[in-house]
């Protein structure tokens, strides 16, 4: 008997995945108001003089990384594979490096999601729950 885990798992990775692109690859408008969140500055970043071009191209390509790794992630749980696991992780942790050097307030639940997908890969991860 199939229980409803692993497409609700897979349907949480791969979203959580598209997120990061919805988040960090569009440019911010420059004709209207300012955005209250800009997700490509970076407190750390700059106090180390990184030029705000390399920022924006780190937060893009950090964002893509984590992205790509989510959504494979959520496709190899569809399909009950044993990489899986390796793949979330490595998302997650991209994800956290995304959203700690780029850090905002706004940012919490995202970090709180990579967290969650960390331990359930540590604690038993329900790769096959069947």
């Amino acid at each position: 008997m199939i229980v409803v885990t692993s497409p609700l798992l897979t349907v949480f990775l791969v979203l959580h995945g598209l997120l990061h692109l919805g988040i960090w690859v569009p440019s911010p408008r420059r004709d209207g108001p300012e955005p209250p969140f800009v997700p490509d500055r970076s407190a750390l970043l700059t106090a180390a003089a990184v030029p705000t071009a390399a920022a924006h191209r780190l937060s893009v390509l950090l964002a893509v990384v984590a992205a790509g790794a989510y959504v494979t992630a959520g496709l190899a749980v569809a399909f009950d594979t044993a990489w899986a696991v390796p793949l979330a992780v490595a998302a997650a942790v991209t994800g956290l490096a995304l959203k700690l050097v780029f850090f905002h307030p706004w940012l919490i639940l995202g970090v709180l999601l990579d967290l969650a997908v960390l331990i359930a890969a540590a604690t038993g991860w329900p790769v096959g729950w069947w």
